[in-house]
């Protein structure tokens, strides 16, 4: 350690470089995973919820199959961003088309 030191003070000299702290803002680990409605300190743009008119049930029973699909595949690859932005898709599909309570939601 030292004599990688003792390089790098003899290269920083050599280079007229003045070592310095990274000063950073500090992000909110959460930003992009809640809903547009309850943001911290900035003020988003809130993107419009898709609006979903009646329609035929089994239609939006298989659309909701394809995009649990696609929320379970986005968990499983570690991309919860966008998993819970179908998720929150999926919820409004069942309230808008179905008509169905927003708390029921299946485990599976």
């Amino acid at each position: 350690t030292e004599r990688r030191r003792a390089r790098q003070t003899a290269y920083n000299l050599e280079h007229d470089i003045v070592p310095c702290t990274i000063r950073k803002g500090i992000r909110d680990i959460m930003e992009g995973a809640r809903p547009a409605g309850r943001a911290r300190g900035r003020r988003r743009v809130a993107e419009p919820a898709p609006a979903y008119g009646p329609t035929d049930p089994q239609r939006a029973a298989a659309q909701l199959r394809k995009l649990e699909k696609k929320m379970r595949d986005h968990a499983r690859n570690l991309e919860f961003e966008e998993a819970a932005r179908l998720r929150d898709e999926i919820r409004v599909i069942r309230e808008q088309s179905l008509g169905l309570p927003a708390a029921v939601d299946r485990v599976g």
